[in-house]
């Protein structure tokens, strides 16, 4: 994780060098969010150029691996919840990975669910072989929850791996005498690889140079 308060500090020096103008606490949580989120999207579209183009069979420098060992920080594996005819996504969900089922409490021991799209159902249906069973159960997305089918109907026992939102990222801190001190108490540190902390600290301050009407502050970041 990158700390929250040594990227403010940073983000702070080089903003006051400049004479660009101070980044309040409130502003820079906002921002600091919102960089921490574009740089986690940016690893799936890299991912998928990454993927697309001749791969580097050397240990550290292949960019898949890289990328695969800052998102791995953010999968995780949760139990779903059945309300009515669906289950629902975890309120934490990015991207979606497998899903499972298991009538135990060992979830090893379950069977994964296959996902199918609607128009192929049917074709499912008409073979004995592929009939949709608690052995071989199958699964459709849809926009706000999941559509599981099987026979008998499955209530419960489904788990899913996935990628996760960054949490949110908080800089705490108490005022005393109108000016704010950092808290580690109520602070809330980025979620990201440690060796994004320079690549934080740039995005913040050009974000903070189009919020504060600061051109020049992107300017002079992108020159450094």
């Amino acid at each position: 994780m990158v700390n929250i308060d040594t990227v403010y500090q940073r983000v702070l020096a080089i903003a006051n060098k400049e004479q660009r103008g101070y980044i309040t606490p409130q502003e820079y949580n906002l921002l600091a969010n919102q960089a921490q989120l574009t740089i986690f999207e940016e690893y799936f579209i890299q991912m998928a150029q990454a993927q697309a183009a001749v791969g580097n069979d050397t240990e550290y420098s292949d960019i898949i691996k890289t990328l695969n060992e800052k998102i791995s920080l953010f999968k995780t594996r949760s139990n779903l919840t059945k309300v009515g005819s669906f289950f629902l996504y975890p309120s934490d969900m990015y991207k979606l990975g497998t899903l499972w089922y298991s009538n135990t409490s060992v979830l090893e021991d379950g069977v994964k669910i296959q996902e199918i799209n609607e128009n192929e159902l049917l074709d499912y249906y008409n073979s004995p072989l592929t009939t949709p069973t608690n052995s071989r159960p199958l699964y459709m997305r849809r926009t706000e929850n999941i559509r599981i089918i099987s026979n008998p109907s499955i209530t419960s026992g489904v788990s899913c791996s996935y990628v996760k939102k960054p949490s949110k990222a908080e800089w705490g801190y108490v005022v005393v005498n109108e000016q704010a001190f950092y808290n580690a108490a109520t602070a809330n540190n980025f979620e990201l690889h440690i060796s994004e902390e320079t690549n934080l600290v740039t995005k913040i301050l050009q974000l903070a140079g189009i919020v504060i009407n600061k051109p020049e502050l992107v300017n002079a970041v992108q020159q450094k």
